[in-house]
């Protein structure tokens, strides 16, 4: 693994990314009108259709909480219910197109509040995309790379997160 010119300060930087990655966030949900729901819209665009089960865990929740989210977010439309690939007895839920444009307007509108407060930085987009390397790269989130889903089957990740 290379992690270029280790030095003794890396664990601390380790921590530091942790906690101000956790207040970025934080501080755009802050700003940004995050509607109910959006975080099951976010797992089922990260994970792709899944049941209420797997979503309360990805969620860490509750089915029952689950449930009533996807039961809000499927009267508005963003969601739907489909057939189990494989388990004809059972559902998954997934994005519709509305549930598509809805979370691309949401992170449209994080990334206009992220934007205007780089502007007020020295940062420039460079350095920006370094950081956004190094998120993807310990977050293992990279497009077209294979990777393993949650059962262990090879799987080709086509979309970026």
């Amino acid at each position: 693994m290379y992690l270029g010119g280790v030095s003794d300060d890396l664990p601390d930087l380790a921590s530091e990314l942790v906690v101000l990655a956790a207040r970025l966030t934080r501080a755009v949900r802050r700003e940004v009108d995050h509607p109910a729901g959006v975080r099951a819209l976010s797992l089922l665009d990260e994970h792709g259709p899944a049941g209420v089960t797997a979503l309360a865990a990805a969620d860490r929740c509750s089915q029952p909480t689950m449930t009533a989210t996807l039961r809000t977010l499927r009267e508005q439309g963003l969601v739907d219910r489909q057939p189990h690939p494989t388990d004809g007895r059972a559902h998954v839920v997934a994005l519709t197109d509305s549930g598509r444009a809805e979370l691309a307007r949401i992170r449209q509108a994080n990334a206009e509040l992220v934007m205007a407060r780089l502007a007020d930085t020295r940062h420039s987009a460079e350095e920006v995309a370094t950081a956004v390397d190094v998120l993807r790269d310990v977050l293992d989130l990279h497009p077209g790379r294979d990777r393993r889903d949650d059962h262990g089957h090879d799987q080709q990740e086509d979309t970026p997160a």
